[in-house]
């Protein structure tokens, strides 16, 4: 962790506000004790929208919508970098700053934590720098990488161990390997004392957003048109996806046979292929999964081909490999075309750029967040296919995090509740003023392990 140096000792405030400020929403929250955690952090919409009716929804404002039919997202953060301050800002004054905001505060009152994306450009961090500290003017302010709070968690506990092991005497965790798979990309990272072990971190361009897109490309040709349906398709691919453990296997299940050949897909395999029925925002219906039952499909068709106003009549889709051809991108981005090794092996690519007698500590400790983790099988698959690359020798546990959306959030609280560590991490405004923005950065790329 950085240590800025100060020529007289500065008071600091007692809030603190917490920004991990992912591509898809935003996770936020005052630093409070362990016991109220999980209520103190909110998820916010990272975006704004435009409806079809053309009215604008900002951040949190998008719980209260009730269409999002062929809506329109604008993010102020692509390809895992805060790149457009103009439309953050927006969404941080009504999140932060307005009179309604759920998380109002003062910024002259405040300490901020603010998380980035491994390896962000220079230029990007300087201009992040100067508008919390000349824009927003917080008091006091720490930007680091995700990866570095996560320490901060009781990984132990994740594995079985007691509870108790938590305290401020034992954080940071000393050695655990992140997999951070987000909406814009995934991310491997390990963490020694705390520290990012810059050299070995390796990204892999493979996120929620673009399995979203890759969804909406396969139901477009092979359903309905949902090419302006991202946040539709979004839900469809939280709702109906897993990772498979026998992709071959359930690939050939699920074929359809050639011509002349034809098979029903519910007879070889039921537990594969599933309905989707859509949402009807006119009547504030939402969508959902069920069992796919081919006699009641061909009885919907035929009452929505002969007009019948009698019985409602539901649109949906047979979903069968989709469900899993998706997904499996992240393990096999040369399914697509694109030039990156799966997760597995990037795993033991970013092992080989550290010392093997530090092997043993990362396998045994693997930590999997980020809101694509949440997709059914990606953990035990990820810990199948690195056990055929790992040595023999090593242990090997791989686990997902309590709460993989908050855990960076989690980890961040529980560093903040450390008054000693805490200021040993913030730069006052006082010190910006003082010394500049080029001395910040620098200050906060101090990282002996770079």
């Amino acid at each position: 962790m950085p240590r800025q140096a100060k020529s007289t000792e500065q008071a600091l405030p007692e809030q603190t506000l917490i920004v991990d400020n992912g591509a898809y929403s935003i996770k936020a929250g005052f630093a409070t004790p362990a016991a109220d955690l999980d209520e103190s952090c909110k998820v916010i919409p990272n975006c704004i929208a435009r409806g079809r009716d053309k009215r604008i929804w900002i951040g949190a404002q998008l719980e209260k919508c009730k269409d999002f039919g062929e809506m329109a997202f604008r993010r102020p953060v692509e390809k895992g970098y805060l790149v457009n301050w103009e439309a953050e800002k927006e969404i941080w004054d009504n999140s932060f700053f307005d009179k309604d905001a759920k998380l109002k505060c003062n910024p002259h009152d405040t300490n901020l934590i603010l998380t980035e994306a491994p390896n962000a450009p220079q230029a990007l961090q300087t201009n992040c720098d100067q508008i919390i500290f000349e824009e927003f003017e917080f008091a006091s302010y720490y930007r680091c990488l995700g990866a570095s709070l996560n320490a901060y968690n009781n990984v132990e506990a994740l594995y079985g161990s007691p509870d108790n092991v938590l305290s401020s005497a034992t954080l940071p965790v000393e050695c655990f390997l992140l997999i951070d798979s987000g909406f814009s990309h995934t991310t491997v990272t390990p963490v020694l004392r705390g520290l990012p072990i810059q050299s070995a971190i390796r990204r892999l361009d493979v996120g929620g957003k673009l399995l979203t897109n890759y969804l909406k490309e396969l139901v477009s040709i092979r359903h309905y048109n949902m090419m302006d349906e991202t946040h539709l398709m979004n839900r469809v691919k939280d709702t109906v996806s897993f990772v498979s453990s026998d992709f071959s296997g359930d690939l050939t299940k699920v074929w359809k046979g050639g011509i002349g050949d034809r098979r029903k897909v519910n007879e070889t395999a039921p537990e594969l292929v599933v309905d989707y029925v859509l949402p009807d925002y006119n009547k504030d219906v939402s969508g959902y999964m069920r069992p796919h039952d081919p006699n009641l499909s061909s009885k919907l068709r035929k009452l929505g081909a002969s007009g019948n106003n009698n019985e409602s009549v539901e649109d949906f889709m047979t979903l069968g490999n989709e469900r899993f051809v998706v997904p499996e991108i992240i393990f096999s981005p040369g399914d697509i075309g694109m030039k990156q090794v799966g997760l597995p092996e990037m795993v033991m690519q970013s092992l080989s750029k550290i010392p093997t007698g530090l092997w043993g500590a990362m396998l045994a400790n693997v930590v999997v967040v980020g809101g694509n983790a949440l997709i059914r099988g990606f953990v035990e698959r990820l810990e199948t296919e690195l056990r055929q690359l790992a040595p023999p020798e090593c242990v090997l546990r791989v686990t997902l995090a309590k709460d993989p959306i908050k855990s960076t959030w989690l980890g961040a609280s529980n560093l903040a509740s450390d008054t000693d560590k805490l200021k040993d991490v913030l730069v006052t405004r006082q010190d910006y003023q003082e010394h500049g923005s080029g001395w910040l950065a620098r200050l906060f790329a101090n990282n002996p392990n770079k």
